[in-house]
């Protein structure tokens, strides 16, 4: 007898966790608004008791990014944040931190101003680079938090490096997934412990959802998490899981979308005078692309670039595009213009993981490339006039 082989992961968006509903046959996951579900007898429910503790809805969405991360534990929360903050909790007074020396700015802000004050202890070193992780190692170094592709300057960390070497020293190794996605990137088959998303960005697709999730294939980091979960309460509205799960459906074509755009506006940022360095993991040049090639299916929809112009330039490019609008967030349909130094990572200006103010990040959009590039050029010719 032969095994059924295994879903692909198109399939797998768009039906795992999400049967018909045994109710009404509906083929959509329904929006359960309930905040409390009737027992049977006192302590007897039927899987829901209270609409903070679980939700039918949110638990579809728990069950399909679960298995699309290939964990077999998931929790959803109400922002890319929260989930963070849930992830952190699992340390103690003492415990340090190796994070990405260019994490995302609110990731470090959580960590020097929320839990550093109750005595979590960090670093921030450059997780690409295997030899300043074991000179930046502690005693007390309990988790490494990797981004891969970092934000905004797109570093690429070997996970299976990290994950060994940490994991060797009786460390966790957490990664935010969220500029891969599962689509492009399966950390928790490349070692790690905790995956993170922010739900907001290409999970929902559509810049009209703020979310979060964790992933685990570990029970017992499971029940630690669930705990914080249902005893902070940061989780996610049943029409917020709603509208993630509806971009889940989509999301691997928009992800060969993302990067065939992305593809071609780094290319032609190459090719354009005013701009000095650009940055993105597909180009064969990037410090990290043989790592990416290796441990991603695609490259991404994420492109920065900086100016020769330096920060007068970048501003007033960014300032100047119309189809890319000047706006933080990203991974959604429409393309996305930001300043970093001013904008998403203001809160590490005055760090050692301060952002160049010529460096601008762009999130490409599933717009014609061809009106992308034409757009990006007007504004950059418009600046060196």
């Amino acid at each position: 007898m032969t095994s059924e082989p295994p879903l692909g992961f198109e399939t797998r968006a768009i039906h795992a966790g999400q049967p018909p509903d045994p109710a009404t046959g509906a083929v959509v996951t329904p929006i359960s608004l309930a905040t409390t579900f009737a027992q049977r007898a006192v302590g007897e429910h039927a899987g829901y008791e209270y609409g903070r503790t679980g939700n039918p809805t949110r638990r579809a969405l728990e069950l399909c990014l679960a298995d699309l991360e290939g964990a077999a534990h998931g929790l959803a929360f109400a922002s890319g944040m929260a989930a963070e903050d849930a992830v952190f909790r699992l340390l103690r007074p003492g415990d340090h931190v190796l994070l990405s020396a260019d994490s995302y700015g609110g990731t470090y802000r959580l960590l020097a101003q929320v839990h550093a004050p109750v005595g979590v202890r960090f670093s921030t070193v450059d997780l690409s680079d295997l030899a300043a992780v074991t000179a930046a190692w502690q005693d007390t170094t309990r988790m490494v938090w990797v981004e891969t592709p970092t934000n905004p300057l797109l570093t690429v960390v070997d996970i299976t490096a990290v994950a060994s070497l940490a994991h060797a020293r009786g460390a966790l190794c957490v990664v935010d997934n969220t500029f891969a996605t599962p689509y492009l990137q399966q950390p928790i088959s490349l070692g790690a412990d905790i995956v993170v998303h922010s739900t907001t960005k290409y999970l929902g697709g559509h810049s009209d959802v703020v979310g979060g999730f964790v992933a685990t294939p570990h029970e017992d980091l499971s029940t630690q998490l669930a705990f914080v979960q249902n005893a902070v309460g940061a989780v996610p509205g049943p029409l917020d899981c709603y509208l993630v799960l509806r971009g889940v459906k989509t999301l691997a074509v928009r992800m060969d979308r993302h990067c065939q755009n992305a593809a071609a506006v780094a290319a032609a940022l190459t090719a354009h005078p005013a701009v000095e360095r650009v940055l993105w993991p597909g180009d064969p040049h990037h410090r990290g692309h043989d790592i990416a090639t290796r441990q991603m299916r695609g490259f991404g929809g994420m492109v920065s670039f900086t100016l020769r112009g330096g920060e007068r330039s970048a501003r007033a490019v960014a300032g100047a595009t119309r189809l890319f609008t000047l706006a933080e967030s990203l991974g959604a349909v429409e393309s996305l213009i930001e300043h970093p130094s001013a904008m998403t990572h203001a809160s590490v200006a005055d760090t050692p993981g301060a952002i160049d103010p010529s460096l601008l990040r762009l999130s490409v959009g599933l717009e014609h490339d061809g009106d992308l590039i034409a757009d990006l050029y007007r504004a950059l010719d418009g600046d060196q006039t």
